[in-house]
């Protein structure tokens, strides 16, 4: 029974660590640009040599 207690407390500071992650990755404005990364293989460089 000790080990279902720990289990539970263990997967809900996991579940909060990951809470923390993607809220700081939203204000460091990781998904800001979700158009542009998926279209700028279309392009083609002009700088590459």
């Amino acid at each position: 029974m000790i080990v279902i207690f720990f289990l539970i407390g263990f997967s809900l500071l996991l579940a909060v660590g990951f809470l923390f992650a993607f809220i700081w990755a939203v204000k460091k404005g990781q998904y800001d640009d979700d158009y542009t990364p998926s279209v700028r293989i279309l392009f083609d460089d002009k700088d590459e040599i």
